[in-house]
């Protein structure tokens, strides 16, 4: 992740301008300008870290909506500490030693970040550990906060689960209202095939078997295998690797922890859940500021 990069910068940048936080008003009236303080970020529960080298930047770019752009902090993580790693309970994320001001004006931005993709990466790593051995992976979905994207996808990272299209430019996947607006699954493929830019595969949404065998009939490269149970995605494997062994098979839809791991032992070589990202718990951390 680069998070000097515009797009990066710019997520940042409205959030502190969002929060109004160079006009922190009760800080503003009650800090002394030339305080010191020392803030230590501490896990109050077990989770996946995501988006730790977001706080060094939060505070350069509050730097720079100040006009100040050499007044950073001293910004000290252990060397145990990064992202994808597992904290515990009572565990040091970060000590940060800075104007106090700055501190408690840019806490609760640091904070939500760091919660949010926390919880993300915590989801995904408890759903790759679900699937473990398989053979199987775990993708995210377009399902993310707007906005907020790039920085969800690489939390989805994080835990140990992968991307799928980070936008619609991204790779083409025909769904069912493809298909009906098209005129059929044939003629949504043979447009798809004709049109497509460079190699991208056609990837075929189907929810039952009759669906299957016109995707395959008419040239679909991948199948989306939507919202069967795992004896239906069983059944559709089967029939898929009778047809073409290489063809990559994805699942989705009513995919839980419950039962992400008998999708997986269906034959699936991918598993999107879209609870990775619009259904994660915010983990829970907490940011201790010392005068110094």
């Amino acid at each position: 992740m680069n998070w000097n990069s515009r797009r990066i910068t710019a997520i940042l940048s409205n959030a502190l301008l969002e929060d109004q936080a160079t006009r922190d008003a009760t800080t503003l009236a009650t800090i002394d300008p030339q305080q010191k303080a020392v803030a230590t970020i501490i896990a109050k529960q077990d989770c996946v870290l995501a988006g730790i080298a977001s706080v060094q930047r939060i505070f350069e770019v509050f730097a720079e909506l100040e006009g100040e752009s050499k007044a950073y902090p001293e910004v000290s993580i252990p060397q145990e500490i990064f992202d994808g790693v597992r904290l515990h309970k009572g565990e040091a994320i970060a000590s940060i030693r800075h104007n106090a001001r700055v501190l408690l004006s840019c806490e609760r931005l640091i904070l939500n970040l760091l919660q949010h993709l926390g919880g993300i990466a915590t989801a995904a790593r408890s759903y790759a550990d679900a699937i473990e051995g398989t053979g199987a992976k775990i993708l995210d979905t377009r399902k993310t906060v707007p906005g907020l994207r790039l920085l969800e996808k690489y939390a989805v990272r994080c835990g140990g689960c992968f991307n799928h299209r980070l936008d619609l430019s991204d790779g083409i996947l025909v769904k069912n209202n493809h298909i009906d607006l098209a005129g059929g699954v044939r003629v949504a493929i043979e447009r798809a095939l004709a049109n497509r830019k460079g190699e991208q595969p056609i990837e075929v949404e189907v929810r039952n078997m009759q669906e299957l065998d016109g995707a395959l009939k008419y040239g679909a490269e991948s199948i989306l295998l939507d919202n069967m149970t795992p004896a239906q995605t069983r059944e559709a494997v089967a029939r898929i690797r009778q047809e073409a062994r290489a063809m990559k098979i994805e699942s989705s839809g009513g995919i839980t922890l419950d039962n992400v791991r008998l999708y997986a032992e269906a034959g699936v070589d991918f598993i999107s859940v879209g609870a990775l990202t619009h259904s994660a718990r915010a983990v829970d951390l907490s940011m201790r500021i010392e005068a110094a």
